[in-house]
């Protein structure tokens, strides 16, 4: 696997998304590997806790923007191109890379162990939502967690639409949807949407000791009550309700307000949601700029 790293620790699976010149964001291959890596550790018996990451610095920008510009790879698009000319269009690449993560996040809410995210830096849009999937998540203190879908004119996808809701409330939601903050990490645990917070270069040795512990632990009991507070929430819904955030942003990636939208991105012109932003005092560092 070219931008995916995996590695397994005394019944902890270890999976990287490493494509740091590009904020860990996801093409069509590395949105592939993520799932077939995700699939392998889901599944694997021996394999008793899982830890998400991406490379030091981000967690992960979400679906690769200057990627979409380009129109993507007519080999990994060429089942859709019979369906819209290449270069007609970004839903259809967008089309492409959701699927394999749409799919990857269905599989960690369906695996029967604990899946722990590593956030280090950013994690926004996707990114975000395949943080907010994860069954605990833990930041470093230099973490930011962001929607950032509105700022190119998408309607949000990657499980974000469904989570926010039940992880936040729906006026919270709304406020991150319709507002756009920043969220740094002692203010995301204040929402409740972290776990814990740990300086940046203790992170991934607190997350590995949590994920020892949970491999030691009653897995089985663990993987049951996991099922059942899916149940509570209605996660049995989540699929149904990815296959709606996946159509609604291929249309939305059609448009010409995300066209628009991508040139003010790339010409770095002020967002249009441009506002003060403002976060909980913390020490947490500036968030890098996404991808």
């Amino acid at each position: 696997m070219k931008h995916i790293e995996v590695e397994t620790r005394d019944g902890v699976g270890v999976l990287t998304i490493a494509r740091p010149q590009r904020f860990n964001s996801l093409d069509v291959e590395t949105a592939q590997d993520l799932r077939a890596a995700a699939l392998q550790l889901a599944r694997d018996e021996a394999v008793r806790c899982v830890i998400l990451q991406g490379q030091p610095g981000a967690f992960c920008s979400g679906a690769d923007l200057k990627y979409i510009r380009d129109g993507g790879s007519v080999v990994d698009l060429g089942y859709l191109v019979k369906d819209k000319p290449h270069g007609q269009g970004y839903g259809r690449v967008f089309k492409q890379i959701l699927e394999y993560l749409h799919s990857t996040i269905s599989e960690i809410r369906r695996a029967g162990k604990p899946f722990l995210a590593a956030v280090d830096g950013m994690a926004a849009a996707g990114g975000f939502g395949l943080a907010m999937c994860c069954d605990l998540v833990y930041a470093s203190e230099r973490a930011s967690f962001e929607w950032a879908y509105c700022k190119t004119g998408l309607s949000g996808a990657e499980s974000t639409t469904f989570l926010l809701p039940r992880l936040l409330g729906l006026r919270q939601a709304l406020e991150l949807v319709l507002l756009n903050p920043r969220l740094d990490a002692w203010r995301a645990k204040e929402l409740g949407l972290v776990t814990d917070v740990f300086p940046t270069e203790e992170l991934f040795g607190k997350v590995m000791a949590t994920a020892l512990a949970l491999a030691n632990g009653p897995t089985a009991a663990w993987a049951a009550g996991k099922a059942l507070l899916n149940r509570a929430a209605g996660m049995d819904r989540l699929d149904f309700h990815l296959d709606q955030e996946l159509q609604a942003l291929v249309r939305s990636a059609d448009s010409p307000e995300f066209a628009r939208g991508l040139d003010e991105f790339f010409a770095r012109k002020p967002p249009r949601d441009a506002r003060p932003r403002e976060t909980s005092p913390s020490p947490a560092a500036a968030a890098t700029e996404e991808r």
